[in-house]
């Protein structure tokens, strides 16, 4: 008999607010603001529904390809949500737009 998934803090970097901010600011911006509160509830669901299913995400294949493995993606297409599980914590450190050189923003990011 198995039991409920253990329950994940879920924490958001600095950088990581930054983004959902950045987002959010951009969508009002150029859409209207129903579409930027939209975004942000579903990226807010994703991040939440972490704590519930940390190693539901896929390892990010930019990444992958350099053998790294410590942190894992989950998304609300277009935008990645880029974690890693650290003990009982779920620590997000990117919410990108996937269409943007993922590369380059995940080296810049996680990699520093």
């Amino acid at each position: 008999m198995t039991g409920a998934p253990a329950e994940f803090e879920v924490l958001l970097t600095q950088g990581a607010e930054q983004d959902l901010e950045a987002i959010y600011d951009y969508i009002a911006e150029f859409d209207c603001v129903a579409n930027a509160n939209h975004v942000l509830d579903q990226l807010m669901r994703v991040v939440n529904s972490l704590s519930r299913f940390s190693q539901r995400g896929s390892y990010p294949k930019e990444l992958l390809a350099l053998g790294i493995k410590e942190y894992r993606q989950t998304s609300f297409k277009p935008y990645r949500v880029n974690y890693r599980v650290t003990g009982d914590r779920v620590i997000i450190f990117l919410i990108a737009d996937g269409r943007r050189d993922m590369q380059s923003v995940l080296a810049r990011r996680l990699l520093g």
